[in-house]
């Protein structure tokens, strides 16, 4: 029995953290950290036109959700922040559709489910 829990302790404590090694109760502000950085270039993107941008991000994004495990990998830990994972996860896909608002992905609700992921992320990360 306690083979068991030895040999289960060090997994556990990889989905109670990302692969970075930080705690899941950490990841609001690392999430926010990612996105107030990538925010004002998406914006700046957006008013240039530049898609390029997108490409260059959407690398960042895959590498930020490898690290914390909530794609690919999964991280049960960080199911209580998916107002989070959600905003990284979207942000891209809004920008892009205020380029060009009638591509496939570009429903109607989307923009509007990001601002309130975005905003409950934001609360998250200061503590509320």
């Amino acid at each position: 029995m306690l083979w068991l829990a030895v040999t289960a302790a060090p997994d556990a404590l990889a989905q109670a953290t990302g692969s970075n090694g930080a705690a899941a109760t950490e990841f609001p502000r690392a999430a926010m950290g990612f996105l107030n950085e990538e925010l004002p270039k998406m914006e700046s993107a957006v008013t240039e036109r530049d898609r390029d941008y997108f490409e260059d991000a959407m690398g960042r994004m895959l590498d930020f959700s490898q690290q914390w495990g909530f794609k690919s990998t999964g991280n049960p830990a960080l199911t209580r922040y998916t107002t989070c994972t959600e905003a990284v996860s979207d942000f891209l896909v809004v920008g892009l559709c205020r380029i060009i608002p009638n591509g496939d992905v570009c429903e109607p609700r989307l923009a509007l489910r990001f601002d309130s992921n975005l905003k409950r992320c934001r609360e998250l990360a200061s503590g509320g």
